[in-house]
């Protein structure tokens, strides 16, 4: 079923590494659209393919063949220059082990992605609402891991991106710090009104997504809007 206010609209989509014997078919035929402030979950098994999926939709990969269409524009058409202005005009990307740069500040390392923007948020007021401004002037090994994962948030937020992509966000988190950053992510979805597509093996966060997709060898097995939402404070796994 395809939504009524697509931000993100895939169809067709394939993906395979290697050739001959040795050939792997990782994504086979993905039919999928994302509504507009959507927060989608994908979940699967390792080897599923997600985080091909990821790849793709982030232009970080190349498609075999198939479309993927975010705002309008089918990134499968793009290149070099192009698809660099995509990354930097529509995509914020969240990652599990948070990829800060050592040497800058918390404040820097937002500052960095603000400046790419056109029309960046105000950072001190971005970490101010992340609950990171009194951490603006450490260095991130000064800092707690989930501190370090709301700076990552932070610095994908700070270009007002229409879509945040976010891999296994709580993997290195313990389960309080998870639920945390779970609440983190509820708050930038409801706040920022960005589409919102979450990668992870957690099965529990699914419950509060408006989408759910499970991906099992490298097909759309399930895709369901989510009639039940629950907040990520009552989250239990």
């Amino acid at each position: 079923m395809q939504a009524t206010d697509s931000y993100v609209d895939i169809s067709k989509l394939y993906k395979a590494y290697g050739q001959g014997d040795v050939r792997v078919d990782v994504l086979n035929g993905i039919d999928v659209a994302v509504e507009r402030g959507e927060m989608c979950v994908l979940l699967g098994p390792s080897g599923s393919g997600k985080s091909t999926f990821l790849n793709l939709l982030g232009g970080l990969e190349a498609a075999d063949h198939g479309s993927i269409r975010v705002n309008g524009t089918d990134i499968c058409q793009l290149a070099g220059r192009d698809l660099v202005d995509y990354r930097r005009r529509e995509l914020g990307f969240v990652f599990q082990f948070y990829n800060l740069l050592p040497d800058l500040t918390i404040r820097e390392n937002v500052e960095v992605c603000a400046h790419l923007a056109q029309d960046p948020l105000d950072v001190d007021d971005l970490l101010d609402r992340l609950g990171i401004l009194a951490q603006a002037k450490k260095f991130p090994r000064q800092v707690s891991g989930g501190q370090q994962q709301r700076c990552a948030i932070a610095r994908a937020l700070a270009k007002r991106p229409g879509l945040l992509l976010c891999d296994e966000p709580t993997g290195a988190l313990d389960y309080e710090t998870s639920l945390d950053m779970l609440g983190v992510l509820e708050q930038v979805n409801d706040e920022f009104g960005c589409t919102m597509v979450i990668v992870t093996h957690n099965d529990a966060i699914a419950r509060m997504s408006h989408r759910v997709l499970r991906l099992r060898e490298g097909q759309i097995v399930k895709n369901e809007v989510n009639e039940s939402r629950v907040h990520a404070r009552d989250l239990v796994w």
